[in-house]
């Protein structure tokens, strides 16, 4: 028997030491830390249970026979965030590169399916090199085998990728279906072809930072949800961004105690519109009065900047937020924020997250990159998200509501359960200017003519009471009680039931 338990210590310690004291040393060198060192930061201390630290490739091929490390550079189990369970991966970067093979897919996968029959998130903590290549083949079937399991857990439990190293040519595919990734800068990069093959390729010369780091995704392309500093920020920041969540598609969002009360009023929202409609505002600003305790997790902040998305919380209960951003593009709906706010949506409407929508938009960004772009399709998505969506949905009007983007931003005709809107709302088919120019043309040579037709159209039109005359906005409200208003909606419709039409599925606008 103590033979028996020498021999376990001994293959831990092996498993634990993972690519040895050099490659570890070499890890820490580049400001990184390990897959265990990051486990630890990221669960609660003494939660995680292993699975699999023996398990070990079986590949024969070019002298890999000769190297076997417990665990094949990937540490798999669960463990709890503040209580809450969750499933996580961790590929160590010591062993063959974080390499995937065959052994290495067949451990991912077997938490996966464990977190979908109990309904839990899986995490991954993404640090790879890639398809191991001497297993050919047998790699590549396991990245299939990991990719079929994020579609099919995708709408189920959540899963978040956290890009901590090297993500390259297959393996990004994997984060790229779950539903939120981060990355940390300098260290972390995602790319489908390295720089190298670029060059190759198309004779360009890009960094591999430039080409699919972490400012370029966070800022250009979108794939990436928010970067962070280091490993450390980036750990705590998903243990605080995992609160926000629920652990299934069963289950209401969590709910944290809160000394911040639904009856608070906040007076500063009175003058936070300006008088002069062509000047901006943060509507950050808003937001983050209204939430509890001004705690406000966005997700991609450098991205779309004219639309706003994140987790907030209302009575202790997990809200998400979709807001026009006058700061950026004056509001205006383009490609970018349509794609974001849809994929936002339909997140929350996946796992039970009431959505609250703050509206200050003057239409859809106009221009020939725009239309050859798509916007009309990339538009529709988000009109898509919005009208698919079950969950209860509260929506507020600050300024502008025009045109077809009215429509879209969450309105009554989209099924929304509760429509307010600020005094200084103006809803209309578009803007007093652009209107009277369209309805007396015959006049427009004509300023002082133009002028009145103008202020005729303002006074009877760019105002919340035409639309509310009809039902379409539940009620004008000061700005000051919106804090109270959206939590009394939201104490309402906390049993609310809502079910689409039976489907395989819906065909959104791709």
């Amino acid at each position: 028997m103590q033979d028996i338990i020498r021999r376990l210590e001994e293959q831990r310690a092996r498993a634990r030491l993972g690519g040895g004291e050099r490659r570890i040393a070499a890890q820490h060198a580049k400001g990184k830390l390990t897959a265990r060192e990051r486990i630890e930061v990221l669960l609660d201390e003494g939660s995680f249970e292993e699975w699999d630290m023996f398990k070990e490739h079986r590949c024969t091929d070019f002298g890999m026979e000769k190297e076997h490390i417990p665990g094949d550079g990937v540490v798999t189990g669960y463990g709890t965030i503040n209580g809450r369970l969750v499933f996580v991966f961790s590929q160590d970067f010591t062993v063959f590169g974080g390499s995937l093979s065959e052994a290495h897919a067949e451990k991912i996968c077997k938490i996966m399916d464990q977190a979908m029959k109990v309904g839990a998130p899986v995490i991954g903590l993404n640090d790879s090199g890639g398809a191991r290549i001497q297993e050919g083949v047998a790699s590549l079937g396991g990245y299939a085998d990991v990719f079929q399991r994020n579609v099919l857990a995708s709408g189920v439990i959540p899963q978040i990728s956290m890009i901590m190293g090297p993500c390259a040519g297959g393996a990004v595919y994997s984060p790229a279906m779950t539903d939120f990734i981060f990355m940390v800068k300098d260290t972390s990069y995602m790319f489908v072809t390295g720089p190298d093959v670029v060059k190759t390729v198309t004779h360009e010369e890009v960094t591999a930072e430039e080409l699919g780091g972490a400012v370029t995704h966070t800022t250009r392309s979108g794939v990436a949800d928010a970067a962070f500093e280091n490993d450390i920020e980036a750990l705590l920041q998903l243990r605080r961004f995992f609160d926000f969540l629920p652990l299934n598609n069963r289950e209401k969002p969590p709910v944290r105690p809160t000394s911040d009360t639904a009856e608070r009023m906040e007076p500063s929202l009175d003058t936070l519109v300006p008088d002069n409609p062509n000047q901006p505002y943060d509507i950050k600003e808003l937001i983050l009065k209204v939430v509890d305790e001004g705690d406000f997790f966005e997700v991609q902040p450098d991205y779309a900047k004219n639309i706003v998305v994140g987790f907030g919380r209302m009575e202790g209960r997990t809200v998400g937020f979709v807001a026009n951003q006058p700061m950026v593009l004056a509001g205006c709906l383009d490609i970018k924020s349509s794609i974001k706010a849809a994929r936002f949506v339909r997140f929350c409407d996946a796992f039970n997250i009431p959505i609250v929508t703050f509206v200050d938009v003057p239409g859809f960004l106009p221009g020939t990159a725009q239309e050859y772009g798509g916007i009309i399709k990339h538009g529709a998505k988000l009109l898509y998200a919005y009208a698919e969506a079950t969950v209860p949905k509260i929506t507020v009007i600050t300024r502008k509501a025009y045109g077809g983007a009215y429509d879209v931003m969450a309105s009554k005709h989209l099924r929304g359960d509760v429509n307010f809107a600020w005094p200084t709302a103006e809803i209309a088919v578009m803007g007093p200017k652009g209107a009277v120019e369209i309805i007396f043309r015959d006049e427009k040579n004509d300023p002082e003519k133009i002028a009145a037709r103008e202020a005729e159209y303002r006074e009877k039109f760019a105002n919340p009471f035409v639309a509310a005359r009809r039902g379409y906005i539940d009620d004008v409200i000061m700005p000051h009680a919106t804090r109270k208003r959206i939590c009394r909606s939201l104490a309402m419709l906390e049993d609310k039931e809502l079910e689409n039409p039976w489907r395989k599925h819906g065909n959104i606008p791709l």
